[in-house]
């Protein structure tokens, strides 16, 4: 193989993973949310939080990390630690969009306020109403969104 033909392959080759990468970044929500900020995973609340208090906790910018294209923010540096060195542990489901939604075929913001920690998984909903239905059949809700997840953002 001549060197011209083996640089464009190499080059196909590396465009194509940036490609994929790309797509991967996409896959945490950060424009369709109630309080939608375009620059933030979940308007800016921690979601180390959602895990070690409890609650939804908003976080600061003094404490962020750049993970999958977009910046996720923290309310402490023992925050920012912990998902630095663990993000997947900490991710929202469905990178952050309506986790009913997401069970019913389609994306949809969320109340940051408004979520459910189970099994160690941290699931949004919309708002109160639609996290009541959720609930009524979370575990049903959960394997229709997981077959549907990353499907309907297509």
């Amino acid at each position: 193989m001549n060197s011209t033909i083996r640089f464009i392959v190499i080059l196909g080759i590396l465009l194509g993973s940036l490609s994929w990468a790309k797509a991967e970044d996409s896959l945490i929500n950060t424009n369709d949310s109630l309080f939608s900020s375009n620059e933030y995973a979940i308007d800016g609340y921690d979601v180390v939080a959602y895990f070690n208090e409890g609650k939804a906790v908003k976080g600061s910018e003094q404490f962020k990390v750049q993970h999958k294209g977009v910046q996720f923010y923290f309310s402490s540096e023992a925050n920012q630690a912990a998902f630095k060195e663990s993000p997947e542990k900490y991710e929202p489901q469905y990178g952050g969009y309506c986790a009913y939604a997401v069970s019913k075929g389609s994306t949809a913001g969320v109340d940051p306020t408004v979520f459910d920690v189970v099994d160690g998984k941290l699931y949004l909903n919309y708002n109160k109403d639609v996290q009541k239905k959720w609930r009524a059949e979370m575990k049903k809700h959960i394997q229709r969104a997981d077959a549907n997840w990353p499907k309907v953002l297509k």
